[in-house]
């Protein structure tokens, strides 16, 4: 055995040796006082010799020594042994330390041979990590897979919501997000869809103990496709957290991890944990922390600038094409559409727009491009952030609070927020034995103008598709024409497409949001092995918002005025009785009981007038009608009682299990109550079995878990809605069902983690597979019924897939190390039954937008985008018309699947001294992205791609036409380029409009340098450290828009794998500053 461990501990001293030689110029120290002290040393220091061993007294080859009074640094060689000079036997100290190891520090007094033993550090094999409702545990004890990550990691590169930090860190994780604004609302998932609601598909976030939710609080808007209104990005409640308040988030993945959450953890939990006080030998703790970023749009679509605005079809009587605004003695007008396959600027002139008469000029004009006229629209965002921290505490508590504002200016004209938040953790010992501990959050949030969002005339997404490459976008500057503000908007070019700055300054979405979020609880050791927690949790937000739009207007033409008043408020009662039990060495046991009461109210009640009295003027009273009203409430209780037991065996077997039932007030009393349970297991192999030496630690886990869940209220009983006229009501159109059953999710999880070469190499591996049956969903009714939906249980979904974290620290000496963190993850989805037995049978549409529709079919999956595609032979080619324009299906088709194949990141941390390097890549294989957005500007010719076949006028489609003998010969047609590219990217066609969605992307990188602690004692800090960092800097990808992580953005939800009036995706470089006290 010791000529083994001799053997590898050699090979581990030779690349040393070889890391120690080509970094030694790492080991110089900072140059400091003691520069002229050493000066004098010259030729009278004598050498201290001495040997590093293990508690086994076996040498540590290439272990590194410090005389900390000179700051020489030297290298055990191959039989553990060191010379070092010294000036002083008596004031020499030496520190020595090795990897795996505890460092430690000895004096030398008067021996000229030491011999210096260390001791195996077991602090990465006894990692404590926070589990379900705040417990601590041992990180070999849990049975299911958990990810944890601490507040450092997620402030290297700042985003204006923290969750976006997480991308590309946690194995399994997927995030959802629209693009839309400055919000920029999250949806967190954990290994894949469980539900066939995709709005139902979000993670728990868990902050000290209180469950704020990540819901998306959009406008309600059923459609980002041309509807009477946009949907508007209002945040989501993780988006109101301080990043600076965070000290660690653990990822709980599986509903094995959740269970004690209840129904609502079935989608895994994300359970934070801020930071608390710090006992201050020297009085209260100071931080402060100030962050600017700057967003520039660095990608854009590929706009083509050769041509300028017409049909193709405009011919003056030399035949060539010809443009004019307005009729003209050229011609007709050509004006008025929104394509561009009018004349190439060639230097020729033409009657064009005059914006200071406002319609023709009395000239011809040069004909020429407007190489900027969408880019200018946008400026540089800049972001602000300062957060003033206090801190403190003593023997019998410790407190800390801050306060951060916030200020954004967006990338869009007159959009951003302001945020305020307020935040106070605080524990304390009121009695021995009686631990009262706090935790409160205030956040207000508010913005004049959040932009409006999908394809539609009122945002600026749908101006950007139809601006013309011959328009100026000064000329829409002044907004309204002259001597008619308010009355008449300057949008010379078509009635349908609204004025840029109209829809920036005057088509606003103001919002004043308020949370609170707090926590008050009790720790009670009411004898030696048994302890109470008694705990009430609050969240509570409300928002006021107002839509204002302005006269003359597409939807709107005498203006519009909403305001609307949201409150949430959930509260949670907890207790939580435990006994622990601990047999010294062979077995330790843990038993609690516990129970929960939550109360969660939704109220809304909005008012609006269509049509205004006088314009520019947002008031209800201003309205020329009596106000629509519609007041909605949501109340819901649930009771819980749960229990779990806990034994280990030598500290080595570890069996969990968990048992909870809940009572459901949105069920009826026959189902209201439901119980689940689960269990897990851990075995830790590396302390069961005698494995070779080069392996710390290795453990064998698994986890059953059953997780019910109830239904939203108002599902099992006949309810009349307000109506929008005054003391009216109106009938559902949704059948009630008074049978309904919770819904169940099953869980299995089979894993294995393993640490080797002194914790310097370890992976994980973990098997998953859940089952989601009885769905509660809504299907369609035949209108015959009376009904056009129907509330039932129906439907079941399996996930299937594989996790594998690799972590690896493959340099480490005493100034350089480098860590590194690979995730790599697969999620296979299948639906495996719905409901046949009602309208749709073995199918629902899941969402829509435009004519792409995610349809669930059984045997497939809950991403599956159905559209029209081409008529392809067997041999795949397209088939065209007599006309030279390809085919399209009669009947809708599989496109592809919105989900990716699998998912990779790539964490990576370089430390030099007082300098670190952080940098995350990550990317995503597969998946199918529609967009609205490249089928309209390829019909409009003002894509790159649409050049082609314009200079010599006519487009011969690839492919094949039918013969009258059901054979095929190649198509031969000649076409006019406007009309190919009109039919070959119409809109109901998908697959000419579809794209691969693969990525990968340098998620974020930051440079820090924190300075060193002579310079910090000379300033009274702590701490001192400057960085700079960049987030989405480069992207990998074939997709021809802006970003090919989008979704559209649809009511309460967010419809993935369509882009539909994508806003675009920025680049962020900034700079931190952080002061300790």
């Amino acid at each position: 055995m010791k000529k083994n461990q001799r053997s590898t501990r050699s090979l581990i001293f030779l690349l040393g040796a070889f890391v120690f030689s080509s970094f030694s110029h790492l080991y110089a120290e900072e140059k400091n006082a003691l520069t002229s002290k050493l000066a004098t040393l010259n030729t009278q220091q004598s050498v201290i010799k001495g040997k590093v061993v293990d508690q086994q007294n076996l040498e540590l080859p290439g272990a590194i020594i410090r005389n900390k009074t000179t700051g020489k640094i030297v290298q055990s060689d191959l039989k553990g042994e060191f010379s070092l000079p010294y000036v002083d036997l008596k004031s020499t100290i030496l520190e020595v330390s090795f990897l795996g190891f505890e460092t430690k520090t000895i004096q030398v007094n008067d021996l000229s041979f030491v011999t210096i033993q260390l001791k195996e550090s077991n602090s990465m094999l006894n990692e404590v990590v926070v589990t379900a409702l705040g417990i601590k545990r041992e990180e070999k004890q849990l049975g299911y897979s958990q990810q944890t990550l601490n507040g450092e990691e997620l402030n290297h590169a700042r985003s204006n919501n923290w969750s976006d930090e997480l991308k590309g860190k946690v194995a399994g994780m997927t995030m959802l997000s629209s693009n839309s604004g400055p919000m920029n609302s999250t949806q967190i998932k954990l290994r894949g869809d469980r539900s066939i609601n995709l709005g139902a598909n979000g993670a728990l976030i868990v902050v000290d103990g209180v469950i704020v939710g990540g819901d998306l609080w959009s406008n309600g808007a059923d459609t980002a496709y041309i509807g009477d209104d946009a949907p508007v990005d209002y945040g989501n409640g993780i988006a109101d957290l301080n990043p600076d308040d965070i000290e660690s988030i653990t990822v709980l993945k599986g509903p094995g991890a959740a269970a004690l959450y209840g129904s609502r953890a079935g989608n895994g939990v994300l359970m934070i944990t801020t930071k608390s006080g710090k006992n201050k030998n020297k009085g209260l703790g100071i931080s402060f922390n100030s962050n600017v970023s700057l967003d520039v749009i660095q990608h854009w679509p590929d706009y083509q600038y050769q041509y300028g605005q017409g049909t193709g079809k405009s011919f003056n009587k030399a035949g060539d094409l010809f443009y004019s605004y307005g009729a003209s003695e050229d011609g007709a007008n050509t004006g008025s559409t929104s394509s561009a396959f009018g004349p190439k600027f060639d230097g020729q002139s033409y009657f064009q727009y005059d914006p200071e008469t406002e319609g023709q000029g009395a000239e011809r004009t040069l004909w020429r491009p407007y190489k900027n006229n969408i880019k200018d629209f946008w400026r540089t965002g800049i972001t602000t952030t300062n957060t003033l921290g206090l801190s403190g505490g003593n023997d019998k508590g410790n407190i800390r609070a801050t306060i951060t504002h916030s200020k954004n200016e967006w990338i869009m004209p007159n959009t951003g927020f302001d945020r305020t938040t307020i935040s106070t953790k605080a524990k304390y010992e009121v009695a021995k034995g009686v631990t009262v501990n706090s935790s409160v959050s205030y956040s207000n949030r508010s913005s004049d103008n959040l932009p409006g969002t999908g394809y539609g005339n009122h945002t600026i997404s749908y101006f950007m598709i139809f601006q013309n490459p011959n328009v100026d976008l000064a000329w829409y500057r002044p907004i309204w024409k002259k001597d008619k503000e308010q009355l008449e908007q300057i949008h010379p070019f078509s009635s349908y497409i609204e004025n840029p700055y109209l829809i920036a300054y005057e088509t606003t979405n103001a919002v004043n949001a308020n949370t609170l979020v707090g926590s008050l609880s009790t720790d009670i050791d009411l004898a030696p092995k048994f302890k109470l927690m008694l705990r009430g949790t609050v969240n509570s937000r409300g928002d006021k918002r107002e839509e204002r739009r302005p006269f003359n207007t597409t939807k709107f033409g005498e203006g519009y005025f909403k305001t609307q008043q949201i409150n949430f408020t959930e509260v949670n009662t907890d207790f939580l009785l435990s006994y622990t039990e601990d047999k010294k060495d062979i077995f330790n046991y843990g038993l609690s009981v516990g129970g929960n009461m939550r109360n969660s109210k939704w109220h809304s009640n909005a008012s609006w007038v269509n049509g205004l009295v006088t314009p520019g003027v947002y008031m209800i009273a201003n309205g020329k009608d009596k106000p629509s009203t519609k007041v909605s409430d949501e109340n819901l209780k649930v009771n819980s009682l749960y229990g779990m037991a806990s034994v280990g065996y030598k500290n080595m077997i570890f069996l969990d299990g968990t048992v909870r039932n809940d009572w459901s007030s949105t069920l009826q009393e026959a189902n209201w109550s439901f119980m689940y349970a689960s269990v897990n297991a851990s075995f830790v192999l590396s302390d069961i079995f005698v494995l070779p030496q080069a392996i710390d630690y290795s453990k064998l886990r698994f986890s059953y878990a059953d997780v019910g869940n109830g239904t939203s209220p108002y599902k099992t009983k006949l309810y009349y809605e307000n109506s929008e006229f005054p003391s009216s009501a109106t009938s559902p159109t949704t059948l009630h069902n008074i049978d309904l059953k919770p819904e169940g999710t099953t869980s299995f999880e089979l894993g294995y983690e393993h640490k080797m070469f002194k914790n310097r190499l370890g992976f994980d591996v973990t098997l998953y597979e859940t089952k989601t049956k009885n769905q509660l969903i809504t299907v369609p009714l035949n209108f015959v019924t009376g009904y056009s939906k129907a509330n039932v249980n129906a439907g079941t979904v399996r996930n299937q897939g594989i996790e594998i974290v690799l972590n690896a620290t493959p340099v480490k000496t005493q100034s350089f190390s480098w860590n590194t963190t690979l995730n790599w993850a697969k999620n296979k989805n299948k639906i495996l039954s719905l409901s046949p037995d009602l309208e749709g049978g073995d199918q629902q549409v899941l969402a829509e937008s435009g004519t792409a529709q995610i349809i669930g079919k059984v045997g497939g999956t809950t991403g599956d985008l159905y559209g029209y595609k081409f008529v392809r032979n067997d041999q795949g080619q397209i088939i065209y018309t007599d006309k030279g324009l390809p085919e399209q299906s009669k009947e809708i088709e599989y496109i592809g699947n919105a989900y990716a194949d699998w998912t990779a990141g790539w964490v990576n941390t370089f430390k030099y001294k007082n300098v670190t390097l952080s940098f995350t890549l990550d990317g995503s294989y597969g998946g199918k992205v529609y967009s609205q957005t490249h089928h309209k500007m390829s019909e409009q010719g003002k894509l790159g791609h649409t050049l082609y076949g314009r200079e010599q006028g006519f487009i011969i489609g690839e492919g094949v036409v039918r013969n009258g003998d059901g054979t095929f010969a190649p198509n031969t047609t000649k076409v006019n380029p406007a009309d190919y590219y009109a039919e070959y990217y119409r809109r109901a066609n998908l697959e000419s409009n579809t794209f691969d969605a693969s990525y990968l992307k340098l998620r974020d990188i930051s440079i820090e340098y924190n300075f060193p602690k002579p310079v910090l004692d000379k300033l009274k800090m702590t701490k001192l450290s400057v960085s700079v960092f960049g987030r989405n800097l480069a992207t990998l990808t074939s997709f021809p828009i802006f970003d090919p992580e989008t979704a559209a953005l649809n009511g309460g939800s967010m419809m993935p794998g369509v882009e539909m009036g994508q806003m675009p995706s920025p680049a962020t470089y900034g700079f931190n500053l952080k002061l300790e006290f």
